[in-house]
């Protein structure tokens, strides 16, 4: 099976990065308003109920699957569904910040999404390190 396709998932990308700042603080910054218009879109408000509906200013929608407040998010994303989540490294003071999104069209889109969370994920390393 090629690499990002998956039986259950069609096609997958993950990207994660471990960042210098507690999980606290990652939590607060991913699940807040500068947060989620970095990774699911400007104007994207989520209510922490499964099966809440959001839409961004783009016109994305989709619903909360999960929301495990200092953990992780689960929303739709269109066709596809997106998960951010955190974990503690190195005693709590860094955070494993992950970002996952499956369902998506083929190899083409995953190459597409892995670029982009690659941006999304430095653009949040940035805003926390107050770059």
């Amino acid at each position: 099976m090629p690499t990002g396709l998956t039986q259950d998932a069609g096609w997958q990308i993950g990207v994660s990065r471990t960042l210098a700042h507690p999980p606290a603080v990652v939590w607060d910054f991913i699940s807040g308003t500068e947060g989620l218009a970095l990774w699911l879109g400007p104007g994207a408000e989520l209510t922490p109920e499964r099966g809440a509906p959001y839409r961004t200013a783009e016109g994305v929608t989709g619903e909360v699957r999960g929301y495990h407040a200092g953990a992780k998010i689960r929303v739709t994303h269109g066709t596809t569904t997106v998960q951010v989540a955190l974990a503690p490294a190195a005693e709590g003071a860094r955070t494993m910040l992950r970002f996952h999104q499956e369902h998506l069209a083929g190899p083409e889109e995953r190459e597409r999404r892995r670029a982009h969370w690659q941006r999304v994920m430095a653009q949040v390393a940035a805003a926390l390190d107050g770059a």
